[in-house]
C-alpha cells in the first residue's frame, strides 16, 4: 500500500458511517415534522444500494399518513427535497436520501418494474422502441432496472418535467 492510499475496507466503512448518520439526521427531521403534524408514526432507517433510505410506517391503529404522500407522491417528492437539504444543511454534503411514506415508494416501485418488463416484452416481439409517458427521475431509474434485468437497454430523453424512457431493442 503507497502513501496516502485507503484501503477499500475502510472507505466501504466510512461510507456506511456518513449514510447511516444521514439517516439518523433525516428521522430526527422527519420525527419533528410529524410532531408539529400531530401525525403518528414509525421511523425506520436502511442503507439501500450505496444511500440512506428513510421511511414512515404508520403505528397500528394510527392516523392516515397518506396527506404526507400526496396525489402521485408530490407531497412525498417534496418532503423528500427538504429532507435532503436539512441533511445537507447538517453535513455540507449533498444527500441522495430516499423517503418513503407508508410504503407508497416500494408500491410504486414493484409497480414501475412490472411495467418496465411489460414494456421490454413488447419491444422484443416487436423489435420497434417504446416510448413510455413522461416519469420522475426515481420512476426512471426503476424503469431503467427492470429494462436492463429483462436484457435490453434503454435511455431517457425530453427534459424535466417532460423526461421519459425509450425501450431500444438489444
Amino acid at each position: 500500500m503507497t502513501e496516502g492510499t485507503i484501503p477499500a475496507a475502510a472507505e466501504e466503512g466510512d461510507t456506511l458511517t456518513r449514510l447511516e448518520q444521514e439517516g439518523e439526521i433525516a428521522a430526527d427531521y422527519l420525527e419533528g415534522l410529524l410532531d408539529i403534524a400531530d401525525l403518528d408514526g414509525d421511523i425506520d432507517m436502511d442503507v439501500e444500494a450505496d444511500r440512506a433510505a428513510v421511511s414512515i410506517v404508520s403505528e397500528p391503529g394510527g392516523r392516515d399518513l397518506q396527506k404526507l404522500v400526496g396525489r402521485d407522491g408530490e407531497v412525498l417528492e417534496a418532503l423528500q427535497e427538504l429532507t435532503r437539504l436539512a441533511v445537507h444543511r447538517e453535513t455540507g454534503d449533498r444527500s441522495r436520501l430516499m423517503l418513503d411514506i407508508a410504503g407508497f415508494r416500494a408500491q410504486k416501485r414493484t409497480e414501475l418494474a412490472q411495467l418496465g418488463a411489460q414494456a421490454a416484452d413488447e419491444v422484443k416481439s416487436s423489435g420497434e422502441p417504446v416510448k413510455m409517458k413522461p416519469m420522475t427521475p426515481f420512476e426512471r431509474k426503476v424503469v431503467h432496472d427492470a429494462v436492463a434485468a429483462a436484457g435490453l437497454r434503454s435511455e431517457s430523453e425530453g427534459e424535466e418535467p417532460q423526461r421519459f424512457v425509450v425501450v431500444l431493442p438489444a
